[in-house]
């Protein structure tokens, strides 16, 4: 057992799209795995549960499709996840994982016996494919059919269901799971309703596309996150460090192009009032 300082060396992406019918999930899936493998297709793989919905967008590049048929047991998967793996893909793509929640959901539908108990034969499973995603040496995308939410709220005296928003067709809170989730909408408008990459989380909804992609693959293989350039960025007291800083982190540096520039312009002030007063020209 060794204690060592936490670092983030190439982190591999674990990232889910939810949205409904037609949002275009799939689609905004390949543009972000082109992002992420520079542009090679390639490199990519997607696991195809919706009846080939994976080869409507072979004209945007050479990636691979496995096709997943029923049944879409978590076993089946892992196997097709492993199977990309060996093929040495850097992304893969699972359109989508709502089909293998809905298999957990039959399987536990049709056991005898007191259904609260019978959870201990299903969790496990879906706990198994989780982990198979989140371990994988490899970028995932898992995208996630979304439904219609809906409450009952009383109003005089009568139960009237409300729209709350959407819900995605899988465990609850599997968005815990995930580093980065988007919320797709019909007009494909995406919003990052979990951010842990700080390039996203507050921003106004945008189209997902292959820039989106390259922004993660730059956070994954920085070794300094965006908050700690931030710090760094106020912590210069020359230019020279400032311009440091900046070509050390060039990729990154990009995204707070307006701070290096206030902190460049502090520095210039500071640096003509020292030479101001050192020429004894000030008024006293």
């Amino acid at each position: 057992m060794n204690l060592r300082k936490s670092e983030r060396k190439r982190a591999k992406i674990k990232m889910a799209l939810q949205a409904p019918a037609g949002a275009g999930k799939t689609y905004s899936a390949l543009l972000l795995a082109k992002g992420l493998t520079k542009g090679d297709f390639e490199n990519v793989a997607i696991i195809d549960t919706e009846n080939g919905s994976a080869d409507l967008y072979a004209h945007l590049g050479p990636y691979k499709v496995l096709p997943l048929d029923s049944p879409h047991s978590p076993e089946r998967y892992i196997q097709a996840i492993e199977i990309c793996e060996k093929e040495g893909v850097e992304v893969i793509i699972l359109d989508s994982i709502t089909h293998c929640w809905e298999f957990l959901l039959e399987y536990h539908a049709s056991l005898a016996g007191n259904s609260f108990t019978n959870w201990n034969k299903v969790t496990p499973r879906q706990k198994a494919f989780i982990n198979k995603i989140l371990q994988s040496p490899c970028h995932i995308i898992s995208t996630i059919r979304t439904k219609q939410d809906y409450v009952l709220n009383q109003k005089d005296g009568k139960y009237i269901p409300e729209k709350v928003g959407l819900k995605a067709i899988q465990r609850g809170e599997i968005d815990y799971e995930f580093t980065l989730v988007f919320d797709i909408d019909i007009k494909h408008h995406a919003l990052a309703s979990k951010d842990r990459t700080g390039l996203f989380m507050d921003k106004p909804e945008f189209t997902l596309n292959s820039n989106t992609g390259s922004k993660i693959l730059q956070w994954c293989n920085s070794t300094i996150t965006l908050p700690e350039l931030q710090h760094k960025i106020q912590e210069c007291s020359t230019n020279r460090e400032l311009t440091k800083l900046y070509s050390e982190h060039k990729d990154l540096a990009k995204q707070l192009e307006q701070e290096f520039i206030k902190k460049q312009k502090l520095l210039n002030d500071l640096t003509h009032q020292k030479n101001y007063s050192k020429n004894g020209t000030t008024n006293s």
